[in-house]
């Protein structure tokens, strides 16, 4: 009757059977209602500085396991999706068939088979996945992007789809863990270029070089567990930075990605980038973007085969962008407070036609969360979180008994950097006092009257 929800209880999930988590991040709410959440900065297994050191993975192993030789780099950066029970109790299963990428906040069409995930990475891909079976995410094809002419903050580019692979989950498991496969028995992957280059691609990844070969048959553990390095090799457009979360307009079939940062492997000349990828912009906007991709059916893939989905983004577009400041203003903002900085979850509402946008901005004294009308263009900042603190968990719910939610999280408060120079002096009490010296975050949730009938009078 009031609208007002309150917290009951809550379960840890037992992670044992999916090997632990491993930098879980932003995640989102299938059609079917299970949690989708996200494993980022994904392993690097050869050890080359394109991913997380294996240092990091061993002393995982020892705080997790008890064992510093137990856990597989392979067995982190996949997809953990939890099924909530009714007594709030959950269960997880970590689906390894959609891509060892940075996942973050992917977002399931509704069709229940079409998946669009983003890539927190540099020099990451836009990636998409189509179940075989629908509300069933164990079995699949994997595609990443190829822009087909350039794409750049003034132009719209076309998309075609590299066919990746197929594969279930439960194979790609068993050439982890039954198989115990090595990095070497996949490719080569070298530093250095080759004196003979038969046979070998060059790639960039994390702004780094490589040379890379796969193996004899070994095509579809390279798609499955070296997802970067091959959909780099296979020509996929291996330039965005840091592409964040990502989410759809149903009615008009469009979904929106966020890139935090517009930098380095997007920018013409910049770290990383190359210009065989078509993503060339003129100059970099480091306070990011929201990028919107048109979506439907009958594309064609790198194969020529007919891609089973009617939600297949066919090109992209910048929607908006942030504004970097030439210098800091009187707060220490680096960014115009009054625009978007550094998105990073996106929602959107189909009743309100809104699409909101949290950050994680180093550029903005204080992090805010924003709603974008599609419709009147009109931006709008409604919340701001605690100085230092980042918006997160961001969910829209149309309708609960008539009421409509924006579901909105902080986390890490006073987590300062250089940019909170003239506010750390005067706020670091109140953080200390109000959020456990920076250690809480807060779940909570914004929400209004619901539309009454016309027959209805509300005061």
């Amino acid at each position: 009757k009031t609208g007002h929800l309150e917290l009951k209880k809550y379960y840890n999930v037992d992670m044992s059977s999916a090997y632990g988590l491993w930098i879980t991040c932003g995640a989102s709410m299938s059609p079917w209602g299970t949690h989708l959440s996200s494993e980022e900065y994904e392993p690097d297994a050869f050890d080359q500085g394109i991913g997380t050191a294996l240092s990091t993975v061993t002393a995982y192993s020892q705080n997790y396991f008890g064992d510093s030789t137990t856990a597989n780099p392979y067995n982190y950066g996949h997809l953990p999706e939890i099924t909530v029970n009714k007594d709030g109790t959950g269960s997880v299963k970590k689906h390894f068939c959609l891509g060892r990428i940075s996942h973050e906040l992917v977002q399931v069409m509704p069709d229940n088979r079409t998946l669009i995930m983003g890539d927190d990475y540099t020099n990451g891909g836009f990636f998409m996945f189509i179940a075989d079976k629908e509300k069933d995410l164990s079995a699949g094809t994997l595609y990443v992007a190829k822009y087909t002419s350039v794409f750049s903050e003034n132009t719209i580019a076309p998309i075609q789809w590299i066919n990746l692979g197929h594969a279930t989950s439960q194979e790609i498991s068993d050439l982890i863990n039954v198989r115990k496969i090595k990095p070497s028995d996949i490719m080569e992957s070298l530093t250095t270029q080759p004196a003979d280059l038969t046979g070998y691609t060059k790639i960039i990844l994390n702004a780094k070089t490589l040379w890379v070969k796969v193996k004899s048959g070994m095509e579809k553990a390279a798609a499955f567990l070296e997802t970067h390095r091959y959909a780099a090799l296979k020509g996929g457009s291996m330039a965005f930075t840091k592409l964040e979360g990502t989410t759809v307009n149903i009615k008009d079939k469009v979904a929106y990605s966020a890139v935090s940062y517009l930098q380095k492997s997007m920018v013409k000349n910049g770290a990383g980038w190359t210009e065989s990828n078509n993503v060339s912009f003129s100059a970099a906007i480091n306070s990011g973007a929201v990028v919107a991709h048109d979506m439907k059916g009958g594309q064609i893939d790198s194969t020529g085969a007919v891609i089973n989905s009617d939600w297949v983004a066919y090109q992209s577009r910048v929607l908006i962008t942030g504004e970097d400041l030439a210098s800091p203003d009187a707060l220490g903002n680096t960014a115009n407070p009054n625009k978007i900085a550094n998105p990073d979850n996106l929602k959107f509402s189909e009743s309100l036609r809104t699409l909101f946008i949290g950050e994680d901005s180093g550029m903005h004294v204080n992090n805010f969360l924003w709603a974008y009308n599609v419709d009147t263009k009109v931006l709008s900042r409604i919340l701001s979180t605690p100085s230092g603190a980042e918006s997160t968990g961001l969910h829209a719910v149309d309708s609960i008994n008539g009421w409509t939610y924006i579901m909105s999280n902080f986390q890490h408060p006073g987590d300062w950097e250089g940019i909170h120079s003239n506010v750390k002096g005067t706020l670091q009490s109140y953080i200390n006092a109000n959020y456990n010296n920076g250690y809480a975050a807060a779940v909570g949730y914004i929400t209004a009257d619901p539309i009454a009938p016309s027959s209805v009078k509300k005061s």
